[in-house]
């Protein structure tokens, strides 16, 4: 059994990163969620339990998490956190970029069994994070992601479970392996990087649109043109913690806490009140994960 009270691994830091934990952002008045983050990595000058992660998330307004894993050991304790806290639901996968390593070792399937084991655990709420990346893995490594994909897929349609979609650099292939195998019901892009373009097919399909903090980065403003044409019920707001920390603190350790940075920014570029966009955002998440207290 996983401990969610341990880390499973501390993340990188060669000296040159600012690891102090930002201060927290003024409290929201109307609440919602952080549809994706990863919990499970250890950062900051004083890493902080799953618990105080938590506790400052709620605080400023941030009332529940979706863990999400990549491999097997981090989608066991994305399972187990979501089983011991009432505010973390769970997304299990093979993330993209382990998808080859599993095939040269001989276990992709073996690990996909895994996922779908934990699948049918009742606060796994979504299969992810799942999909294609282009950029990190040579071309030998990519019918492996394909076939980790399809299968991911698959799994998200059995259980009935939304999907979270890793999309680096593969625009193209994501769409059309969701075409050809069938999306589920419920199909998130996690941490968009596409273009207003692309939006436009995804909202055309029923698809969900995430946005991090990077929409916050001076250069990406691919990521606000696709936003601007989002629908408004499709946007959902993540921090992929502990990445992509939003303007003015990019590059410091990232926590669900700080989702207000990114959410008033994203409410301010659609010219949206700011109630009536996190009331919005947060439906949106309980539309796609259900809810987080039984």
């Amino acid at each position: 059994m996983t401990d969610p009270s341990q880390y499973v691994r501390q993340r990188h830091n060669d000296g040159s990163r600012d690891v102090r934990w930002p201060a927290a952002p003024e409290p929201l008045a109307v609440p919602l969620y952080d549809n994706h983050a990863h919990l499970e990595i250890a950062d900051g000058d004083e890493p902080r339990t799953l618990a105080e992660q938590l506790e400052l998330a709620v605080g400023v307004g941030v009332m529940g998490v979706v863990q999400a894993g990549g491999d097997i050991e981090s989608s066991v304790w994305s399972a187990e956190a979501a089983a011991s806290h009432p505010r973390v639901l769970a997304a299990v996968a093979i993330h993209p970029n382990e998808a080859p390593a599993y095939e040269e070792a001989g276990r992709l399937d073996e690990a996909i069994a895994v996922i779908d084991e934990l699948a049918a655990q009742p606060r796994v709420r979504a299969i992810g994070e799942t999909g294609l990346d282009f950029f990190r893995t040579e071309p030998d490594g990519i019918p492996a992601q394909l076939r980790s994909f399809e299968a991911h897929i698959e799994l998200a349609k059995k259980h009935d479970l939304a999907m979270q979609i890793h999309d680096r650099d593969a625009h193209d292939a994501v769409l059309d392996a969701l075409e050809r195998v069938g999306a589920p019901a419920r199909t998130v892009f996690h941490c968009f990087s596409g273009d207003d373009a692309m939006a436009r097919i995804a909202a055309e399909r029923g698809y969900y649109l995430s946005f991090a903090g990077n929409v916050t980065f001076k250069n990406a403003q691919n990521l606000r043109d696709a936003l601007a044409v989002t629908p408004r019920e499709r946007i959902l707001v993540e921090t992929d913690a502990p990445f992509l920390t939003p303007i003015p603190h990019r590059g410091r350790p990232n926590a669900p806490y700080l989702i207000p940075v990114t959410v008033r920014f994203m409410a301010a570029e659609l010219g949206a009140d700011l109630d009536e966009f996190c009331a919005q955002v947060a439906a949106n998440t309980l539309a796609v994960y259900g809810a987080f207290e039984d």
